[in-house]
């Protein structure tokens, strides 16, 4: 195949060949225009999302910050009331405790953890405990009842506990008062 070479003596056949080389030009010039806009226009879309995303974390770290501190006030709380607070799992084991109710108990509180509450209870509070746990969860309300709490080294205690069923039925949230001193 032979290509065919421009006559540059013929001046019209001159000007077609130059518009088209120009028109070619012109076509990359404004590829590359557009290209160049492109970049340019996907460059500022990253730095604009890059700005979202620090103003997203500066939220992120003020919530966390806020619920940090609201963790600590909430354990300060627990940890320190002048009342017993027990979590326990539907069988009755203790899931969580606070110091005043490991105090009733007559144990650490680590130590009180995983076993079961009704380990505690003197045996002629048994069935009022029993009766009471059951009616909180068949009924999903608030509940009360009188207990005697021992332990080997100390008496007994008179306990006023009000519970109510929590975490999606899976737990119950009991309140322990000892009213001893004011039973005696």
């Amino acid at each position: 195949m032979k290509t065919e070479e421009p006559d540059f003596t013929d001046p019209r056949a001159l000007r077609q060949q130059a518009e088209k080389l120009l028109q070619q030009k012109m076509e990359k010039a404004m590829q590359e225009e557009k290209n160049e806009a492109d970049a340019q226009k996907l460059l500022h879309e990253l730095q604009v999302h890059q700005i979202e995303l620090e103003m997203q974390n500066e939220e992120l770290l003020k919530a966390y910050e806020t619920a940090e501190a609201a963790l600590k006030k909430f354990t300060i709380v627990f940890d320190q009331a002048p009342m017993g607070f027990i979590t326990l799992e539907s069988d009755g084991t203790i899931a969580e405790l606070n110091f005043a109710a490991a105090e009733m108990l007559g144990d650490r509180r680590f130590s009180l953890m995983g076993s079961n509450f009704k380990l505690y209870i003197e045996d002629e509070s048994k069935t009022a405990f029993s009766d009471f746990f059951k009616k909180t969860y068949a009924t999903h309300q608030k509940q009360s009842c009188n207990i005697l709490l021992g332990n080997d080294t100390e008496s007994n205690h008179q306990i006023y506990i009000e519970g109510i069923v929590i975490e999606n039925d899976d737990r119950c949230m009991l309140s322990l008062v000892d009213v001893t001193s004011f039973t005696e």
